[in-house]
């Protein structure tokens, strides 16, 4: 059988004890992570544009001077043009795929994956310490250790390695935030610590002193870097694409999870929509590569797998028509890279040509034979369409050489067009014409099609001209979201020294410990034990020597002549208990105490699930022209006026003043100026 497609064929310085795992060295001069470093100095460039955009809009505001104003004026014209070209720039590194391709790749469409969110540097130690000291009782310099492992772990955050390791450290990481919120993040107060995320489109900054940025960033970054591991997949061979259609499902998964958890985000590349299309075009490419795998063999002139074939390639056009749509929708126009909609489009079209391309080939390449199953090829072209062409029928073009043939020439037709098509919207994106391999397959495409159409030609094609039927889109394996598996992570809580978490935790409230010198009574203490870790006493007997030192019925003991008892059970304790004799045991005890201090005012917060979600109010609008008359202005404040503002109130998360407020809920927040001169190496 002919085939008409052919498959075209140091050990690095790493710490693991048991709490994590180092990322990829930030001076590697990898493509990867120049990519991430120029990415890491185009934030700070954007961010010095913005303030002094945001000090000239203020000094235009306050002058009256008619010279000042034109001076400003011309001023902001020269910040706009510069941040027009940083954004230009930004939006070539998000273009930049090559990079992230297997080298091996000869054959195959390039595949398009996300760049990871930048972050700043964040200091726990004091905050931490501080609060160890005055809510848990504790020397937080007991904790140097732990807090630092912490900070170190965030660091190694920052530079994932693409691959599973990579991942994991991602999802350690996230993991220890849950304990890290319940443990230090008071429902009553802020902590003073502020998260600084880079928009990955935009590159404008949001700092919040609310850890949920911090998960949902981090959630945002393990979806990016599953996407980077699916490009980096050799498609050459089975195993490959398998990976890379697993990783690109996972992907989707992972994003689609930020988005149903944390549904108010505070910047555009975690907004509801773009995640929405992000999750789309994962999806879309992990279809791609079932395609890829199904193709891999070599697709055989035969007209059941030529059928075949036809609806599989029409899926694939279908999920990328799908992705485009959304591409194209407001506001994620405003934001996705002009290069990722001109491939979604180029996709759309080569898929759809070689949709029409295979079935032209089917009907024109095979007649129907005496000793061909006639009802099993009558069925597989029937279900190529949702309707036949005008007096046409399955059988009939089965029998019929002519209606075979003016049939197959239409699908033809439009196949040339279709890849004329993806050639003209490739030539259009400069990013897209850099990539060779793309150009030189949409080419032999086009090729091929025309190849064929003049075997076939004719003087009579318009007099017998008709419209191609629209294919119907059949996949035997559909692109499907798939939740990654974290049981395989081994996780402690960095602070379990503190305690069980179902008591030792920020939300609840207890005394201070107190020291007691119990003495038994003929061998008898005057309570008893109950509970999990820690014990707590009950049946107190009011005359017993326990009661008159101060032990209170409920009361935790969490220390026995210093010997920290907080994880023990009962039958551990009552062994340390057992053989007190005359002099009696010092123990410590703490009282629960009601919690009667209300939460923060969280007027813009919605919740979901008892988790919190946030939204900025602040739209980080780059383009003025692009505002909306619709949307409310509110008072720009100049970044250096942070500092006034009553800490004690809600603010808006950290952006440039030159920001325009939209009338949505707004997480509490407390604003604070950005510092350029930090940038987070890759």
């Amino acid at each position: 059988m002919d085939t008409i497609l052919s498959n075209g064929h140091k050990k690095n310085n790493m710490v693991d004890s048991g709490y994590f795992k180092k990322g990829c060295n930030p001076f590697a001069q990898t493509g990867r992570s120049k990519l991430q470093n120029e990415r890491a100095s185009l934030n700070q460039q954007i961010i010095k544009e913005m303030r002094m955009r945001a000090g000239a809009e203020n000094l235009l505001k306050a002058t009256t001077n008619n010279k000042v104003r034109e001076m400003v004026v011309l001023e902001l014209s020269y910040v706009n043009s510069n941040l027009q070209l940083l954004m230009e720039h930004l939006e070539g590194l998000n273009s930049s795929v090559e990079v992230y391709q297997n080298v091996e790749e000869t054959s195959s469409l390039p595949l398009i994956p996300m760049g990871l969110k930048e972050t700043k540097a964040a200091d726990f130690s004091v905050p931490f310490k501080d609060f160890i000291l005055e809510h848990y009782s504790e020397d937080g310099s007991n904790y140097e250790d732990t807090i630092a492992d912490l900070m170190d772990l965030r660091q190694a955050c920052r530079t994932p390695s693409r691959s599973d390791a990579g991942i994991d450290l991602l999802s350690s990481y996230f993991s220890q935030l849950s304990f890290v919120e319940n443990r230090f993040f008071p429902p009553s107060r802020q902590m003073g610590i502020f998260f600084t995320w880079y928009d990955s489109f935009t590159g404008v900054p949001v700092c919040q002193q609310n850890i949920a940025l911090e998960k949902a960033s981090i959630l945002f970054n393990t979806g990016a870097l599953y996407t980077q591991i699916a490009t980096r997949c050799n498609r050459q061979n089975q195993s490959g694409l398998e990976s890379a259609i697993d990783a690109f499902q996972k992907a989707a998964g992972t994003l689609n999870h930020l988005k149903e958890t944390f549904t108010h985000t505070p910047s555009y590349d975690m907004s509801p929509a773009m995640l929405n299309m992000l999750t789309r075009m994962m999806l879309a490419q992990a279809q791609e590569c079932v395609f890829d795998k199904i193709a891999l063999p070599g697709i055989k002139n035969e007209y059941f797998c030529l059928c075949r074939m036809a609806q599989e390639a029409a899926k694939v056009c279908d999920v990328y028509s799908v992705v485009y749509q959304s591409m194209i929708q407001t506001p994620v126009k405003d934001h996705v890279p002009f290069f990722w909609s001109a491939m979604a489009q180029v996709k759309t079209n080569h898929y759809r040509a070689l949709a029409h391309y295979f079935v032209a080939t089917a009907l024109l390449d095979h007649e129907l034979c005496p000793n061909d199953d006639e009802d099993k090829q009558e069925k597989a072209l029937s279900q190529l369409y949702d309707s036949m062409p005008d007096g046409m029928s399955p059988l009939k073009i089965l029998k019929s050489k002519d209606d075979r043939k003016h049939l197959g020439k239409a699908h033809l037709r439009k196949a040339i067009l279709d890849h004329e098509e993806a050639l003209r919207i490739h030539n259009l994106c400069r990013h897209v014409k850099k990539l060779d391999i793309l150009r030189e397959i949409l080419q032999a495409g086009h090729k091929r099609s025309l190849n064929k159409y003049s075997e076939f030609d004719s003087e009579n094609d318009f007099v017998d001209f008709i419209e191609a039927p629209q294919i119907i889109a059949k996949t035997e394996q559909k692109a499907e979201m798939a939740v990654p598996s974290t049981s395989k992570v081994k996780l402690t809580d960095f602070f379990q020294k503190l305690g069980p978490l179902a008591l030792f935790s920020a939300k609840q409230r207890w005394t201070a410990p107190r020291g007691v010198h119990i003495t038994p009574q003929e061998g008898d203490l005057g309570f008893t034990l109950k509970g999990d870790a820690p014990v707590q006493i009950q049946s107190l007997d009011p005359l017993s020597p326990a009661a008159i030192e101060g032990v209170k019925e409920g009361d935790y003991i969490v220390s026995i002549q210093d010997t920290d008892c907080k994880w023990l059970g009962v039958s551990e304790v009552m062994k340390m208990l057992k053989n007190v004799g005359d002099e009696g045991v010092d123990i410590q005890v703490i009282s629960l105490m009601e919690n009667t201090v209300s939460s923060m005012p969280n007027k813009s917060a919605t919740y979901c699930g008892g988790l919190p979600k946030t939204y900025s109010m602040i739209c980080l609008a780059m383009d003025d022209d692009k505002i909306g008359k619709t949307r409310k202005v509110t008072k720009k404040l100049s970044f250096l006026s942070w500092g006034n503002k009553n800490k004690q109130k809600t603010a808006s998360t950290i952006s440039p003043s030159s920001a325009v407020t939209r009338t949505l809920p707004s997480k509490n927040r407390l604003s604070t100026a950005f510092s350029n001169t930090d940038s987070s190496l890759y």
